[in-house]
């Protein structure tokens, strides 16, 4: 599977005229023979609310059944789902025209209403939906964001302050519905790349009955997209999720097969043994203990292609010793403390690669020359001058950990990362595991956390900004520990209002260069697309962010 170097460059503001992305919503007949694809997953952490699932598990299972105005073809590029055309002549005022040959699984009509709601109630403060800032470049997002009991900064229709009780506007005011299949949307500032966001689940539309009840919808969510929930208690928590395909999906990604059952397998060596044995079709990553057997175990269905995913370790600042200039020493004296090539070629037998910045070498923009990136290469030396340095400031006393779900292929990789630290610095330092990645990340959004935690991100669209914003912004729904910086703020802010591809990708390197100094997260490798198939299937790729084309593949 070849991966484009795919990103802002999609989409390029025109000399004249307007900016397009125009097209027809329509894919080919379904091969399916009563076929259902097996493959893994995880416990989805939150209700299956679109603008509320922001992890791997539950986002598997959101964008294949709901469609948003966009889709991304297995080389990141955008494909029209809903949407008929987005324009705009400024790259500021767009207008989204739909395609009206589409519904729910519930026989309601897919209008431009159940998009601009959708997007209202994942932006409403209230809401404390994890996506909400993913609309804070539109206009009217600061108004949403008061909640009714603090509606501090708050404005009335008549100019006003508002004061605790009032009722807050109910959308943003720059989303507008203009007809059944048109809105328009005027962003706070030029963006010449917005159409490129419009793939992710966030942006997906939701029917008016999701709003009679949310929580009760996240459930059981009826969507749009190429598959739909096979019955009302297809989700069997800790178990797995049965999918069959949606007869009245209308867009690009019109499934092949009859269905997917999503397993949520304890760990990847389960999963593996499963595909060996026959009785699952598809695993998306392979574990440790077979990345020096998986070839010769799969030799002709088996991926190793790079992806859009980076990962890390990350330290809280709410923790003693980990914040203000005590906290940088120590973040580089870790950094400096891990030998990332050995482990990647020991530990990852190759599938992995050394990080040298906050992104992926897939994605347009990326640099191996960021300037600070020498905090990056292992210095065992300097590694323990900086540790020193802290401690002179204050002493640091206990065990080190790093926290990682059980479920995952992790503890290998954590291992070998604490023994690196601890060989260097000469202090005790071990692995946290949890027993599931839903647990591992409620402690991480309770600030509950004793050291590090494993942090990593799969990209929701192929940007560099992507990889940036929702992960160390101030108060975004992934920067779970609370990095804040008003310098890297500023470069982010710059970037996405730049009017040239070149002119954002500076800023975004030079918001790189503010990470490299602080470190809220701990860059180790990046990760390939691994994964491994039987031979009862066929039709098998992997998208550019490493994700199975799942409607593609075919029974045998």
């Amino acid at each position: 599977m070849k991966i484009r170097r795919m990103g802002i460059v999609a989409i390029a503001l025109a000399s004249t005229g307007a900016l397009m992305l125009s097209g027809c919503a329509g894919g080919a007949e379904s091969s399916a023979e009563g076929t259902i694809i097996t493959t893994n997953g995880t416990e989805p952490q939150m209700s299956l609310i679109p603008t509320n699932t922001t992890e791997v598990g539950g986002g598997k299972i959101i964008t294949s059944i709901f469609a948003g105005l966009v889709s991304y073809s297995a080389s990141g590029e955008i494909q029209d789902e809903v949407a008929k055309s987005i324009e705009s002549d400024d790259a500021t005022n767009w207008t989204v025209t739909l395609n009206d040959d589409w519904t729910f699984t519930n026989d309601e009509p897919v209008t431009a209403q159940s998009f601009v709601d959708a997007w209202n109630y994942g932006a409403l403060f209230d809401n404390a939906q994890g996506s909400s800032y993913f609309f804070d470049n539109i206009v009217g997002f600061s108004d949403v964001q008061n909640s009714k009991d603090d509606p501090s900064g708050a404005v009335g229709e008549d100019g006003a302050p508002l004061q605790v009780g009032d009722p807050l506007t109910d959308g943003m005011s720059g989303l507008k519905v203009v007809d059944d299949t048109t809105f328009t949307v005027e962003l706070a500032g030029t963006e010449a790349d917005w159409p490129l966001r419009l793939g992710y689940s966030a942006y997906s539309p939701l029917p008016s009955v999701a709003f009679e009840d949310m929580e009760a919808f996240g459930q059981n969510p009826i969507g749009n997209g190429p598959y739909m929930l096979a019955s009302a208690d297809a989700w069997q928590h800790d178990v797995q999720i049965d999918l069959v395909t949606n007869p009245n999906y209308a867009g690009v990604r019109t499934p092949k097969n009859d269905g997917l059952t999503i397993v949520f397998f304890a760990s990847f060596d389960a999963g593996y043994a499963a595909v060996q044995g026959g009785d699952l079709d598809v695993l998306d990553q392979i574990p440790e203990s077979a990345l020096a057997s998986y070839e010769s175990d799969f030799p002709e269905t088996f991926v190793n292609e790079p992806a859009a995913v980076f990962q890390a370790f990350n330290m809280p600042y709410y923790l003693e010793h980990w914040s203000g200039e005590e906290g940088k020493l120590r973040r580089a004296a870790l950094s400096m403390a891990i030998d990332r090539a050995e482990i990647t070629d020991v530990v990852f037998q190759g599938t992995r690669t050394p990080a040298t910045d906050f992104t992926s070498p897939v994605i347009a923009g990326y640099s191996d020359s960021l300037k600070g990136s020498e905090v990056l290469e292992y210095n065992p030396e300097e590694a323990v001058a900086k540790w020193a340095e802290a401690d002179a400031i204050s002493p640091y006393t206990g065990t080190f950990d790093i926290a990682y779900n059980a479920d995952g292929p992790h503890q290998v990789w954590v291992d070998a990362v604490v023994n690196s630290v601890k060989n260097t610095l000469g202090i005790d330092a071990v692995g946290k595991p949890y027993p599931t990645f839903a647990a591992a990340i409620d402690d991480r959004d309770t600030q509950a956390l004793t050291g590090g935690t494993r942090a990593g991100w799969q990209a929701d669209y192929p940007s560099l900004y992507n990889f940036l914003a929702p992960l160390y912004q101030t108060g975004a729904g992934s920067n779970y520990e609370g990095y804040s910086s008003a310098e890297f703020d500023g470069l982010l802010t710059e970037g996405a209002a730049a009017s040239s591809v070149e002119d954002a990708t500076a800023k975004y390197v030079e918001a790189q260069e503010v990470l490299l100094q602080d470190l809220p997260t701990i860059p180790l490798w990046y990760q390939n697309t691994s994964g491994v198939w039987s031979d009862t299937v066929s039709n098998v790729e992997f998208g550019w962010d490493s994700v199975p084309l799942y409607h593609e593949i075919t029974k045998n």
